[in-house]
C-alpha cells in the first residue's frame, strides 16, 4: 500500500471533521473554510512524537476578532465608555465578518441548494438576529466562541488521528539491499522477493523476510505493543516495523513493500476510522432530525406567544428563539463522540490491538462468551516430536518419508516434524501432495503412496492401527504405506504462559470460556484442565467448529472467536466478534477478523474487551453530559432566563468538556 498523502504534516483540520459526517456536500466545503490548524504541538504516541498544527497564523481572523470583542467589552464595562449606535455596529460587524465570513459563506451556498438545516445555517441566523434586535457584542460573542470550539475540536480530531496513524506509520524510507556480493541504500518499494537485506543495530526492518543470520534480538513494540525484546534464530520470520537490536543481521525478503505485514496493518487502522459505531450511526441519524425540529420550535416560541401573551414584544421573544438556536447547536455530539472511538481504536494500536472499526469496540463490551482454538492461540504452536514409534519399519526412514510429506505443509505439527528430520534427511521430494482438511496430507514418495495425519485420516481410508495410541495424551501423527499403519509420532505443543491469567480474566468479568481443536479430545482435555476452560471439544473439523459456533448463536450467546489458522477464517466470520492472533495467524484469518492481536498473547482478549468498556463508557458520559445541559439551558432560554451569552458559554463549553473527556481515552490502561 502506498503511504497515505494526507499524512500529519499536512493540515487536516476541520477537512478531518468530514469524515464524521454523512453529508458529502459538506466534505467538499469544509476543505475551504479555512479551519487549518498548523502550529507546533508534539502528540506524545508513546512510540514515536509528532507535530499537529495549531494554526495561530491562519485563524488571525478569529484572534483579531476576539482581541476587538475583548476591547470593546472592557471599555463598555469596564470604564463605562458608550459609543455611538452606529460606530458600536460598524466596530462590532468588523469583528462579527473576521469571525464569521466562512460560516456565513456555507451557510449561503448550501441555503441555495436548499440545505437550511445544519449548524452554519443556524449560527448565521442566530448571530444575525442578535444584530438586528441591537445586540451587537452578543451576536459576536457567538461567532468568535463557536468558531474557537470549533478550532479547539479539530485540534482533537488532529491529535487522535495522528495518534493512531503514528502508532503504525513507522515504515523506513530506505533499506539497504545485498547485490552481487555489494550492499546498496535503495527505497523498500524497489526491493524483490528473494532479494537479502543488511539490518544495522538501532535499524528498523524495511520488509517482511525470513532471518538467514545466526540470531538477532528484536523490540517488536510497534506491531506488537510489547517492549520485551524478541530474540529470532535463523530461518524464523522477521516482520517489517521491528528494530534490530544488537547486530548486523540480514534477511531474505519474503513479502512486496506494499504486501508486508505493517503495510496491511496500516491499511486496517485507517479504514478502521472510517467504519462507524452504531453510536455514531445514530447521532448522526439523530442530528439530521434534531436540527430541523429545533428550527422549528424556535420559530414557535418566537410567533406562539404573539396568539397568548397580552404585552408580546416580538423583539424580546426573538432574542429567546436565538438562545434557543445557539444552544441547540449539536456540534458536542457529532465531534466528541466519533472522537472517543479514534481514542479507543488508539488506546488499543497501542497495546498491540488493532480493531477494524470502531463498530467492533461496541461488539466486544456485549460479548458474554470466548470461543477459542487451542493450537497458536492458547498454546504456542512450537511443537516438539516426543516420542517415534514404528512398526515393520526403522525409526530414520518412517522421520524421513514423514518429513518429505510434511515438508509441503505450514502447519505447525508438520513442522516440528521437519526440524526433527534436518539431522537425518532434507533431499527426498514427495509428489502429488493432497491436504485433507482437518484430517492431514496424502502423498507418494518414492513410489510409496504415503498417508501422514491424524486418526480421522486413518478411519477415512479403512487403515487398522493399535487401538491402544487412541490413548495417547500429545498430539500424534499417525502414518501409513500403501495403506498399511507403520507407526506414529508424538509431539506436544506448550501453553502460553498468560494462558491461565487471561482465562481468570474472562471469567472474572463473567464470560465463558469454550476451545475448540481439531486435535483429538484427550489432547483438549488436558489443556482444558491446565488453564480452566469452562468447555473443549476436540476432534473437530472445519466445519465441526462452525457447528459448535452457531449452536452457541442458537443459545443466544455473544461470541468472540479467537484463532489463527486458515481452517478458522470461516468461524471467525461466523462469531459477533472475530479475532485473528496475527504474530502467527494466517493471511485469510487476519484479513476475515475484525480484531487483530499483534503479539499473540490470549491476555490482549481481555485487554481489547476493556478498550470497547473504556470507549463506551466515555462516549455515553459525553451524550448525557451534552444532552442535560442544552435541555437545561433550552428551557431556561425559552423562559428568558439564560441569555445569548450563556447559551454560547454552555454551548462551547459542554463541547470542549466532551472533547477533553474523549481525549482522555488515549490515556488509560487496558
Amino acid at each position: 500500500m502506498e503511504p497515505n498523502k494526507r499524512t500529519s504534516k499536512q493540515s487536516l483540520g476541520r477537512e478531518e471533521l468530514s469524515d464524521i459526517t454523512d453529508d458529502a456536500a459538506k466534505k467538499k466545503e469544509i476543505k475551504q473554510d479555512g479551519y487549518n490548524l498548523p502550529g507546533d504541538v508534539k502528540v506524545d504516541t508513546g512510540r514515536k512524537a509528532i507535530k499537529v498544527d495549531l494554526g495561530f497564523k491562519e485563524n488571525w481572523n478569529l484572534i483579531a476578532a476576539f482581541c476587538i470583542l475583548a476591547v470593546m467589552l472592557t471599555l463598555e464595562y469596564g470604564f463605562g465608555i458608550e459609543f455611538h449606535k452606529l460606530t458600536a455596529l460598524i466596530i462590532n460587524a468588523i469583528a462579527y465578518l473576521l469571525a464569521g465570513y466562512k460560516v456565513l459563506d456555507l451557510a449561503f451556498r448550501k441555503a441555495s441548494r436548499g440545505d437550511f438545516f445544519n449548524e452554519f445555517f443556524l449560527m448565521s441566523v442566530a448571530t444575525l438576529g442578535a444584530f438586528y434586535i441591537g445586540e451587537y457584542d452578543e451576536g459576536v460573542a457567538v461567532m468568535v466562541f463557536y468558531g474557537v470550539g470549533e478550532w479547539f475540536q479539530s485540534v482533537a480530531v488532529k491529535r487522535a488521528k495522528a495518534s493512531i496513524k503514528a502508532l503504525l506509520d513507522i515504515r523506513p524510507e530506505e533499506v539497504t539491499v545485498v547485490r552481487n556480493g555489494r550492499t546498496t541504500v535503495v527505497h523498500p518499494s524497489e526491493v524483490q522477493i528473494g532479494e537479502v537485506i543488511q539490518m544495522k543495530p538501532g535499524e528498523k526492518v524495511a520488509l517482511d523476510g525470513e532471518l538467514v543470520s545466526g540470531n538477532a534480538s528484536f523490540n517488536t513494540a510497534a506491531l506488537t505493543g510489547e517492549s520485551k525484546p524478541d530474540t529470532k534464530y535463523k530461518g524464523e520470520p522477521v516482520l517489517a516495523g521491528m528494530i534490530n537490536l544488537n547486530t548486523v543481521s540480514e534477511a531474505k525478503v519474503t513479502a512486496l513493500f506494499k504486501d508486508s505485514k505493517l503495510s496491511r496493518i496500516l491499511e486496517m487502522v485507517q479504514d478502521a476510522t472510517a467504519r462507524k459505531s452504531q453510536t455514531q450511526l445514530f447521532i448522526s441519524r439523530f442530528a439530521k432530525v434534531y436540527t430541523p425540529i429545533v428550527f422549528a420550535l424556535a420559530f414557535l416560541l418566537v410567533t406562539l406567544p404573539y396568539f397568548f401573551v397580552d404585552d408580546y414584544i416580538f423583539d424580546d421573544w426573538l432574542y429567546r428563539g436565538l438562545v434557543f438556536l445557539v444552544i441547540s447547536c449539536p456540534c458536542a455530539l457529532v465531534v466528541s463522540i466519533p472522537l472517543g472511538y479514534f481514542g479507543g481504536i488508539g488506546l488499543a494500536s497501542r497495546n498491540g490491538i488493532l480493531f477494524k472499526g470502531g463498530n467492533f469496540l461496541d461488539v466486544m463490551t456485549k460479548v458474554n462468551t470466548i470461543v477459542m482454538d487451542k493450537t497458536g492461540t492458547l498454546t504456542k504452536g512450537v511443537f516438539r516430536v516426543q516420542q517415534v514409534v514404528t512398526n515393520k519399519i526403522e525409526k530414520d526412514e518412517l522421520v524421513r518419508l514423514t518429513a518429505a510429506l510434511e515438508r509441503n505443509s505450514t502447519h505447525p505439527v508438520g513442522k516440528a516434524v521437519i526440524d526433527y528430520a534436518n539431522n537425518i534427511d532434507r533431499d527426498t521430494v514427495a509428489t502429488d501432495v493432497e491436504e485433507i482438511a482437518g484430517h492431514g496430507l496424502k502423498g507418494k514418495i518414492e513410489g510409496k503412496e504415503i498417508l501422514a495425519g491424524n486418526l480421522k485420516l486413518m478411519r477415512k481410508f479403512g487403515i487398522t492401527y493399535p487401538k491402544e495410541i487412541e490413548q495417547t495424551v500429545d498430539t500424534i501423527v499417525v502414518v501409513a504405506f500403501n495403506n498399511q499403519y507403520v507407526g506414529y509420532i508424538t509431539i506436544a505443543d506448550e501453553i502460553k504462559e498468560d494462558a491461565l491469567q487471561a482465562v481468570k480474566d474472562m471469567h472474572a468479568l463473567s464470560i465463558k470460556t469454550v476451545m475448540l481443536s481439531g486435535d483429538k479430545q484427550s489432547v483438549v482435555d488436558n489443556v482444558a484442565k491446565q488453564i480452566g476452560i469452562d468447555e473443549a471439544y476436540g476432534d473437530l473439523l472445519p466445519e465441526g467448529k462452525v457447528e459448535q459456533v452457531q449452536r452457541l448463536k442458537n443459545e443466544g450467546r455473544r461470541i468472540a472467536f479467537v484463532g489463527d489458522g486458515v481452517n478458522d477464517a470461516p468461524v471467525i466470520a461466523l462469531a459477533d466478534a472475530g479475532i485473528a492472533m496475527g504474530g502467527l495467524g494466517s493471511d485469510a484469518t487476519i484479513e476475515t477478523a475484525d480484531v487483530v492481536i499483534q503479539n499473540d498473547q490470549p491476555s490482549r482478549i481481555v485487554s481489547a474487551i476493556r478498550a470497547g468498556k473504556h470507549t463506551r463508557r466515555i462516549v455515553w458520559q459525553n451524550i448525557i453530559l451534552a444532552m442535560t445541559v442544552k435541555v437545561i439551558v433550552l428551557i431556561l432560554g425559552a423562559g428568558g432566563v439564560a441569555n445569548l451569552w450563556e447559551a454560547v458559554i454552555a454551548d462551547v463549553g459542554v463541547a470542549l468538556l466532551a472533547i477533553l473527556n474523549a481525549v482522555r481515552i488515549q490515556r488509560m490502561k487496558i
